[in-house]
């Protein structure tokens, strides 16, 4: 038997709706705020930020929402993705689980991302909008919406957390390729962003900044709206194509998971691949052990609140209920960047708050170890983020092996590392420390959260 074993739909089973999780929760959302009011937003709230679409979406309780033709047209240049068995991974761990991972990273911007950001470009081309202006931590979600800009011919404009923007080059000639402009963050083109530069000159960034920077411009022009890559409802919508493609495909493999694994900065590609699974178990299918996986520096679901807090630094945005470390919580810059946010989505913090999912934190040391555990039995190398759902595998089926129980292990592998290899030559070089979450920094962020 070959030691490659790839579950591969055709193109026709590509979905034709997104599934809305809100749909089947069994307690409803708390309501998004208005930052100044500090009441329930409406759709006229969201218009100076959003595409008619896409407000239509984050607000819907619909449980199948229709994927529009030129969408599904774009998605079928990488979708369906593959899904693997893992077998060379079992047999070098000696464990009786069967390992099974979903690998987004054949998309063209080599991760999970593709899956909103085209849709997010569709709607905002539909309704005559010229420029999106948006942010990225490690430089994925930048790439994606840099491809799905030129694919709908708009003005693509990202702050790139200045950590991110150095550390990876790559991520940033990646976007400018496809003719997207990169702007380091905080930068001196917003007041916001020369605000935090005065306090502190030599500021590496944060998503929190970065947000708050694109959601400035994107407000003070008309031709300009905004993006994000994760948090939303209607992001996490977008990516339930993962989830719902890894159902057939585990049917495929006559297997049916008993745990699913993801790492969360955001929430999408978390989000992606459980929902589908765990909306069916809501509607009274089979149950799944659901295992969220964040970095200790950036603890959001381990060591955050529940609470509403912004989704930026600049306090523009709306605000949300969701597990938070605070809006002015700068995490240190550790090399997973799409996991270095101080908020969790809305709808994976509900859910956790209501027992359906667990959360762990490891450190980059060990997470880079087990994405190199990985690479070496599976052939991928993993992005740094991808490495922290790999090392709850490896947890997982460790114990699997000392008590000799059998499981059926899915994770999503949401994007390669080919362009983080500098920090992969960092790693080798022992170059790289863990960076564990300050305890005080957490607590003075948490104590500035908005009263509500």
């Amino acid at each position: 038997m070959s030691e490659t074993i790839k579950y591969q739909l055709d193109e026709s089973r590509l979905p034709r709706s997104w599934y809305n999780i809100n749909a089947d929760l069994p307690e409803p959302l708390a309501p998004v705020l208005h930052p100044g009011t500090k009441e329930p937003v409406g759709p006229s709230d969201l218009a100076p930020l959003f595409p008619n679409g896409v407000i239509e979406q984050e607000m819907s309780l619909e449980r199948d929402i229709d994927i529009p033709a030129p969408v599904r047209d774009a998605y079928r240049q990488w979708r369906p993705s593959p899904l693997y068995r893992a077998r060379r991974l079992e047999r070098e761990l000696a464990t009786p689980a069967k390992i099974f991972y979903k690998y987004e990273g054949v998309s063209p911007s080599g991760s999970h991302k593709a899956n909103t950001s085209i849709p997010q470009a569709f709607y905002n081309h539909a309704e005559g909008v010229r420029r999106i202006t948006t942010e990225t931590g490690a430089g994925q979600w930048g790439s994606s919406l840099a491809l799905a800009g030129a694919l709908f011919d708009l003005q693509i404009e990202v702050f790139m957390v200045a950590v991110s923007y150095h550390q990876k080059p790559y991520r940033r000639a990646f976007m400018e390729s496809f003719g997207a402009q990169c702007i380091p963050s905080p930068s001196d083109r917003t007041e916001f962003g020369r605000s935090v530069l005065a306090e502190d000159p030599q500021s590496t960034g944060s998503l929190g900044i970065a947000i708050g920077e694109a959601v400035e411009m994107a407000a003070s022009a008309q031709d300009t709206r905004y993006a994000l890559g994760s948090v939303l409802n209607h992001v996490l919508l977008h990516q339930t194509v993962i989830g719902q493609e890894a159902m057939e495909q585990m049917a495929m493999a006559d297997a049916y998971p008993d745990t699913i694994v993801a790492c969360t900065g955001g929430g999408s590609n978390f989000a992606g691949i459980v929902f589908p699974f765990l909306g069916q178990a809501l509607r009274g299918g089979p149950n799944i052990q659901a295992i969220a996986v964040e970095p200790t520096a950036c603890p959001t679901l381990t060591k955050g609140r529940f609470a509403y807090d912004y989704g930026d630094t600049a306090h523009l945005t709306p605000l949300a209920k969701m597990h938070t470390l605070g809006s002015s919580f700068k995490p240190q810059g550790f090399h997973a960047g799409g996991l270095r946010y101080h908020g969790m989505a809305p709808q994976v913090s509900h859910l956790h708050d209501l027992g359906y999912l667990d959360a762990r934190a490891y450190d980059q040391l060990e997470c880079f170890a087990a994405g190199l555990r990985f690479a070496k039995a599976e052939g991928i190398i993993p992005a740094p983020e991808a490495t922290h759902a790999i090392k709850a595998v490896l947890d997982e089926a460790e114990e699997c092996r000392l008590g000799g129980t059998e499981k059926t292990i899915l994770f999503n592998l949401s994007g390669h590392g080919n362009f983080d290899m500098q920090a992969y030559t960092d790693y080798l070089g022992g170059k790289l420390k863990d960076l564990g979450g300050s305890s005080d920094e957490v607590a003075m962020a948490l104590s500035g959260l908005p009263q509500v």
